[in-house]
Formats: C-alpha cells, sequence, structure tokens
C-alpha cells in the first residue's frame, strides 16, 4: 500500500530558521577531511521539495539519512503490524545481493525465476492444491503483496463471470462480491476499481466475523464470488470456510470462494492441520497468502495460488518476449526485484515445516499467555486461544466498570513508554466498540510479553490516579510530541475526507471522551447522509444517546473545511440502517 503525497505549492514551503540565532549559524568549509559533522552539510537543512542542484560526498548522504531515519519508532515495540520485523543474517545478505536483479526478465534471470517457482509449488502444496489427478493444473505467482494478489483474483473471478454470462445470452452489468464488514481495505480497493458492487455481512457487537448463512443468502446470479478470511485484521479470527462451502453445494450453487488467507496461510497449516479451509474444500478456487506476514519475509511479497487453470481465464494473461524470452505475465505491475522471492525461498527450506511448526506454536503459546494475562488484569478478551484464531490478542476495558479512560488513553500511555499498540474501533454495525490489539510476531519473546504486561499495568495504575482534565492533557502531550498519528503533512487536502470506504463512513461516528467529543471537520453533501438533521446538538455519552440513534458530524456546505477550524456540531439522527451504508 503505497501513501499517497501531496506536492507542496512554493509559498507552502518555509525556508525560515526556527529561531532568530539559527541565521548567525553558517559554516563556509566545502571540504570534507574531518568527519561528517566537519562538513558543510551538517550545518544545513537536508533537502526537501526540490533536488539539490550540487553533489555531496557518500558518507554525508548515507550518515545525514541514517540519522534522519533515526526518528522513526523501534519495529519490534510495533505491535500494530502484522509485517516481519526479523530474518537472520544469512538471508539478509542473500536479498544484498539480489538487489539489482530484475525479478521479471527471465532470460536474464532464469534461477531466480525458478526459485519463483519453487515457492509456488510448496506453497501451493501447504495448501492442498490438487496433485494427484493427472488433470490437475493449479496454478499461482508471486506478487507485491496480498494486496496486489486479491486484485488478480478479484479480476480473475469478475471475467470468468463475465464469460458465463456473455455464452449464456445475459447482461453483465452490476457484478457483485459477498464479503464481511470486517474485510482489510484492500478488498474494497478491488471491488471499487474494478467496479463490482460490495454486499456486507455486517458484524455484530457479538460476532466479528461472516456469518455464513447470511452471506450465501446475499448470492444473487450477479455475485462473482464470495470473499472468506482466514484471520481478520479485527480479532485475528477464522471465518468458517466450510460451513460456506457446504451451504453453496447444499442449495446446488456454483458460486466460487476465494479465501483471504493473508495472515493465516502460514498459521493454520502448522497449529491446526485438520482444520478444513483451503482447496480441500470444493468451492474454493483460489487463495492468496502474505509470505511478509507469518510467512516470515521483509516486506514486498505475497502470493495468490488458484486451484486449477480453468479459474484463471486465458485473456488476463499476456505473452511478451521483448525480454529475450518467452513468458507468461499475470500482474498489475511489471519490474520488481527478486529478493523477497529469494528471501522466501531461504525461509521454506531454511526452516522446513517442523520450523514453521515450532515458530507458529511458540506465538500461539505466547499469545495464550497475553491472553491470559490481559484477563487477570480486568480486560475482556476479543480473539480466540489455543491456536483457533490468528497469534494475537484482541482485547477491550470492561464496560461495566466506571473509568475516566478508554481505551485510546491507555494506547497513548503505552505510546509514551515507547510500545505501539492500536486503539480502535471495531468494525460498523458493532455500536462504536473500541478495542486494543496486539499482533504476536515471531520476534515478540515471553520476556517480551512480560515487559508490556508490565507497562500496560503501570499506565492503567496511572490513569486511575488521574482526573479527566489530566488524562486529557496527558493525551494532548503524547500526541503532540511522542505519538506520530494525526500528524502526517504529506496528504494532499482533497484525499482528505472521503466517505466511500467503510472506515470513511465509520469515522463520521464522533469518538465519544465521557462526555467530550474530538472528532475532526468533514464535509457531507446535501442529502448524503438523510439520517443527519442540522441543528441538533447533544452529548454522545451512551447514557444519554437516544436509543437506536446514530452519532454523526454534518457541516454546511459552504463552511471552510479546514482542519484547523473549531469542531463541527455533533448532531443525532434516527438509526440509519444498512442503505446508509453502515
Amino acid at each position: 500500500m503505497v501513501h499517497l503525497a501531496s506536492i507542496p505549492n512554493d509559498d507552502d514551503i518555509s525556508t525560515a530558521p526556527i529561531t532568530s540565532g539559527m541565521r548567525r549559524f553558517s559554516l563556509n568549509n566545502d571540504t570534507f577531511t574531518a568527519s561528517v559533522y566537519g562538513s558543510k552539510f551538517a550545518a544545513q537543512d537536508l533537502p526537501k521539495h526540490e533536488m539539490p542542484e550540487h553533489e555531496m560526498p557518500k558518507e554525508v548522504a548515507y550518515r545525514m539519512i541514517k540519522d534522519d531515519l533515526s526518528l522513526d519508532g523501534n519495529p519490534m515495540l510495533n505491535l500494530a503490524s502484522f509485517v516481519t520485523t526479523y530474518m537472520e543474517k544469512e538471508v539478509e545478505d542473500l536479498m544484498t545481493e539480489s538487489f539489482s536483479k530484475n525479478f521479471i526478465d527471465y532470460e536474464e534471470y532464469p534461477q531466480s525465476a525458478d526459485i519463483q517457482n519453487r515457492c509456488v509449488s510448496m506453497i501451493g502444496r501447504l495448501l492442498n492444491a490438487p496433485t494427484e489427478d493427472e488433470n490437475a493444473n493449479a496454478v499461482g505467482t508471486s506478487t507485491v503483496g496480498s494486496s496486489e494478489a486479491i486484485m488478480l483474483a478479484v479480476l480473475a473471478m469478475k471475467k470468468r463471470w463475465q464469460k458465463a454470462r456473455k455464452a449464456a445470452g445475459k447482461s453483465t452489468d452490476r457484478p457483485n462480491i459477498v464479503m464481511s464488514s470486517a474485510v482489510q481495505v484492500c478488498w474494497e480497493k478491488a471491488a471499487r476499481y474494478f467496479e463490482v458492487e460490495e454486499k456486507f455481512v455486517y458484524c455484530t457487537p457479538d460476532r466479528y466475523v461472516i456469518d455464513p448463512q447470511q452471506a450465501v443468502d446475499l448470492v444473487d446470479e450477479n455475485t462473482i464470488g464470495i470473499c472468506a478470511i482466514l484471520g481478520t485484521t479485527y480479532t485475528g479470527q477464522y471465518e468458517d470456510v466450510k460451513a460456506i462451502n457446504d451451504l453453496l453445494i447444499e442449495k446446488k450453487l456454483d458460486t466460487v470462494i476465494h479465501v483471504d488467507a493473508a495472515s493465516g496461510g502460514f498459521v493454520a497449516p502448522f497449529v491446526v492441520p485438520d482444520l478444513e479451509w483451503d482447496f480441500r474444500l470444493e468451492r474454493v478456487v483460489s487463495i492468496n497468502v502474505s509470505g511478509h506476514k507469518y510467512g516470515l519475509v521483509y516486506p514486498g511479497v505475497g502470493w495468490v495460488v488458484w486451484r486449477s487453470s480453468e479459474y484463471l481465464p486465458q485473456e488476463l494473461v499476456f505473452n511478451i518476449n521483448y525480454l529475450g524470452a518467452n513468458q507468461s505475465s499475470f500482474t498489475l505491475n511489471f519490474s520488481k526485484g527478486a529478493s523477497q522471492v529469494i528471501g522466501q525461498y531461504y525461509q521454506l527450506i531454511r526452516l522446513g515445516k517442523r520450523g514453521y511448526r515450532s515458530i507458529m506454536k511458540n506465538l500461539t503459546n505466547t499469545a495464550d499467555y497475553l491472553s491470559d494475562s490481559l484477563e487477570e488484569l480486568g480486560f475482556l478478551i476479543m480473539s480466540e486461544k489455543s491456536g483457533t484464531g490468528l497469534p494475537l490478542v484482541a482485547f477491550r476495558l470492561d464496560p461495566n466498570v466506571t473509568r475516566n479512560y478508554d481505551e485510546f488513553h491507555l494506547a497513548h500511555h503505552l505510546r509514551s513508554r515507547g510500545w505501539v499498540v492500536p486503539a480502535y474501533t471495531m468494525a460498523p454495525h458493532t455500536e462504536d466498540m473500541k478495542m486494543l490489539r496486539v499482533v504476536v510476531r515471531e520476534d515478540f519473546t515471553k520476556s517480551r510479553c512480560d515487559s508490556l504486561l508490565c507497562d500496560i499495568k503501570l499506565c492503567m495504575d496511572l490513569l486511575d490516579t488521574m482526573d479527566r482534565d489530566a488524562i486529557k492533557k496527558h493525551e494532548e502531550f503524547v500526541k503532540n510530541h511522542i505519538s506520530h498519528s494525526h500528524k502526517s503533512s504529506h496528504n494532499h487536502p482533497k484525499f482528505m475526507k472521503e466517505q466511500h470506504s467503510l472506515q470513511g463512513k465509520t469515522e463520521i461516528w464522533a469518538e465519544s471522551r465521557l462526555g467530550k467529543v474530538q472528532t475532526t471537520t468533514r464535509l457531507y453533501p446535501a442529502g448524503s447522509q438523510p439520517w443527519l438533521k442540522a441543528g441538533q446538538k447533544f452529548c454522545c455519552t451512551s447514557e444519554c444517546r437516544p436509543e437506536n440513534a446514530e452519532v454523526g458530524v454534518m457541516v454546511d456546505e459552504d463552511e471552510d473545511e479546514d482542519e484547523d477550524e473549531d469542531e463541527s456540531s455533533l448532531l443525532v439522527g434516527s438509526g440509519g440502517g444498512e442503505e446508509d451504508g453502515f
């Protein structure tokens, strides 16, 4: 996923020194004879907006950028991310040596291409792709990540559906796909980019995954497929792929299933091998997995496998020969480095099934230990245990216990201790449920887990002694001086107020802070949110919220959209349902 950056106008670029005293600070030494910090470059700003006219020594460039990057957080303390943060030195060396290889060039780098084929075969067999039948011809490819893999899978499902409809002389208008509202944003991107209608099975306050019966009930003649998630982003739970498969067979529906196993594809086969979710199920025709999550490779590699070539329409595959050899290509991009694929191959043969099994079981045991410990501290656990879900812990404060703080305040306090533990609201239709989540990765040992638990208890004890005003002041301090959230300055203002994604729609629910609402200004076109009524102010705590009401933010069309303006008016409407997109 790439950050969308705006190019600042010349008037927006400040060249003034931070203080007037800085004007007297100059160093005109053009030579580089002492050290990096004895050169003129140490007394200058790093170029930020325009390429410099003159070069600098390589040692200076390296040190200046390294110093700049030192302000990043510690990846090992970032418990929000599923992405791998540790690999052995030997594989790092292998990957570094392959930086210059363009993976797409089969003629020049045939061995790298063959290594990809080996990985596809190993991963396909791990997912129980059919290999015993002489007519079996499962196919797969590497991708930049699961986002690209999902895009390719959606394209294949849509094209196959279109071909069948055309052959039957039926309309190909309005294709749709059925999925849980707990999907990762790449699914919304795929549906929007490729013009496929989204049919959501919404989560509820006591169900955080897809309901198989509801999913199958949403299927109609325009459904290109059903997405089932093996390990949701919110709670790490495995959706019941087998139940969906069996219901489709029972109802004699020929709808196919794609399994998004981005996180669980390298976990379930080793921890719960008897769980049926993969190509053992008749209606599962494609699966994606992320090599850079529990595949244990640094960011930049994913995989997608199809049960058979019949589920990958030929017109989506392009044959080229201008790199010196005939080759087939089915990707959204073209050139890419070979390093990540080589890193994946190293892990597969270095660890083997026993190595992966040992790591995944260790992670599962650590997650269970963390879950039990948090339960003893009074938290409500929302994730699964004993390997029936991903090795992560999703938890929340007990709403029946009166406190002056919530999950967001606790997350901010943990940030001041160096930990990045995300606090967020659950998927739509879960009554604004707040939660925290810790992803247990390979380098999250029991010792580090104990350190986290100590800091959680420390922060809770401190918050218990603070009144609301003190908590608010500390939260503002963390936001302004420690946390990087809400500080991004690269975003283009045109794209900061989208309302079409699940997250964008969810964000119009104001976050309550025990009677004090904190929100950002949003502009809603007239009539776009009919359940909001202008001029009806309210206090948005759960105690005073009218029954079945939704909390939202409304701004008049001619109101200034500047985020620095005062908070928007808060309004309540009469419970928008699914037709309102919630």
